[in-house]
């Protein structure tokens, strides 16, 4: 059903700018998305927006007309506003004309099946949700069965991180787990935990990886806490040939999973 809202004073456009908080997200379990790209790879994941806002008397693009129809279809409402409400629901000044309001998809850890994917990304403590973002991404291009985030990490549903998954927030299973929850259900059955770090003299590439491949990266700054790299099965390094001492934490995450993946193709 569509409405059209005009008023930044209206309750549900109160209620669509509370979400860019996490306490206001995990009260409601929903989280906000925005562009059609990210709305268009929501849809084709099988996700359908609880409600869609678009830009007042704009022509839609066939696509963002397909999003709405599957909305309305699931019973969501369409909400018509301006530019300037949907740069305060978005936090930019040049805002996309179309955002999704999404139920959040935690999965707990006990469901996920280790046996469907050859790859899994493990982060923790991850503080900068453009680095969570773009491990999703990364994560979806290798074809990983997800990203289990251990201990406090940014919330994978902030909007930054959502922009920066470029959509993979639908298509990679999310979990939030602690370390000692990880790790029993880690050693419950088949599984290789691999972490990076630079307290070891294993080349990333000399090692051979064993499915399903767990990827550890540790916190931006600090990298892994000791007990955590004592606790990996393997531990490994890339070679700094310059001054930098390590990489980006999502580059690190992205470089070793093409490793995994390319010795996966070549065998």
């Amino acid at each position: 059903m569509r409405h059209q809202i005009t008023g930044f004073s209206n309750p549900t456009i109160k209620r669509l700018k509370s979400l860019r908080e996490k306490k206001h997200r995990k009260r409601e379990g929903l989280f906000l998305a925005e562009g059609l790209r990210i709305l268009t790879e929501a849809l084709d994941s099988g996700k359908t927006p609880r409600m869609l806002v678009v830009v007042e008397d704009s022509e839609l693009h066939p696509l963002a007309r397909k999003i709405e129809a599957a909305t309305v279809a699931a019973g969501g409402d369409v909400i018509e506003t301006s530019e300037a409400i949907i740069a305060k629901l978005s936090g930019k000044s040049n805002p996309q004309s179309i955002i999704g309001i999404y139920q959040d998809h935690p999965v707990p850890l006990e469901e996920l099946d280790r046996s469907s994917a050859n790859i899994w990304l493990v982060a923790q403590s991850l503080r900068d949700p453009g680095n969570l973002g773009t491990i999703l991404r990364t994560g979806d291009a290798v074809g990983a069965g997800g990203l289990i985030l251990i201990d406090d990490c940014v919330d994978p549903f902030s909007v930054e991180a959502v922009r920066a998954s470029m959509g993979a927030i639908f298509t990679q299973k999310i979990v939030q787990a602690k370390w000692p929850d990880f790790q029993s259900w880690l050693r419950s059955g088949p599984g290789e935990l691999v972490g990076t770090s630079l307290n070891t003299e294993n080349d990333y590439q000399s090692v051979r990886y064993t499915a399903p491949t767990f990827l550890l990266i540790g916190n931006e700054a600090q990298g892994l806490p000791e007990d955590y790299e004592a606790a990996c099965d393997t531990l490994v390094k890339m070679p700094m040939m310059g001054k930098a001492d390590s990489l980006n934490a999502a580059v690190a995450a992205s470089v070793m999973a093409y490793e995994v993946l390319n010795q996966s193709r070549k065998r």
